[in-house]
């Protein structure tokens, strides 16, 4: 199987790249996109056949958990609970863009997306077409890197193609993300908030927020 490429061209063109990714991810394809840091491989965190797919194409370990992408504030209220009120401050002041937080999960999300921690990290994504995507289907994706697990994270389709071509079904071009950083991740599951990987957004714009 070699995988499938299509180059983001604006226009009504869009509107069907829409409808063919959107089926993609409902039949169960493990699929490439876009995000405002790197290239993302998703599939719907629901269908546990393509969630372990993730696993076997990154070649991740079982115990590290999945990152899911929203775009909205009601998808988070899905797929989490206990979400403490600093998590809205947080939503307001950075969302969309590239802050991952981790929150509770409810009983929706599988054990192997949280990879087995009950918790769950999202993120409201600034990057049209995946949002788009997401509001289409009415559902979270997941949005790991699209690399494997150890290798540099892809900031191009090419370097996509490079490490995954003919292990997932189709590639979302969308030409270069220009990201030098990941996400910044922080933990909102207990009362001592911590940044567990400082990325796009540097620790001193959160300061005011975790203290």
């Amino acid at each position: 199987m070699l995988t499938r490429t299509i180059r983001l061209k604006g226009g009504l063109e869009e509107q069907k790249v829409l409808e063919i990714t959107a089926t993609e991810i409902l039949k169960g394809s493990v699929i490439s996109l876009p995000t405002e840091t790197f290239y993302a491989l998703a599939a719907d965190p629901f269908d546990l056949d393509a969630v372990n797919r993730i696993f076997q194409i990154k070649r991740r370990p079982d115990w590290k958990p999945l990152l899911l992408l929203v775009e909205s504030i009601d998808q988070v209220r899905m797929i989490t609970k206990n979400i403490p009120s600093v998590f809205f401050d947080l939503a307001e002041a950075f969302w969309p863009g590239p802050l991952t937080m981790i929150l509770p999960a409810t009983k929706k999300v599988p054990s192997r997306v949280t990879g087995g921690t009950g918790n769950v990290g999202i993120r409201l994504l600034d990057q049209t077409f995946t949002r788009q995507l997401i509001r289409k289907i009415r559902l979270p994706i997941i949005g790991t890197s699209a690399n494997l697990s150890g290798c540099p994270p892809c900031s191009r389709a090419d370097d996509v193609l490079a490490q995954l071509n003919g292990k997932i079904e189709l590639l979302i071009d969308s030409g270069n993300t220009e990201a030098s950083e990941p996400s910044t991740v922080i933990d909102l599951t207990s009362s001592s908030i911590r940044i567990l990987r400082e990325g796009a957004i540097p620790k001193e714009h959160l300061h005011k927020y975790l203290s």
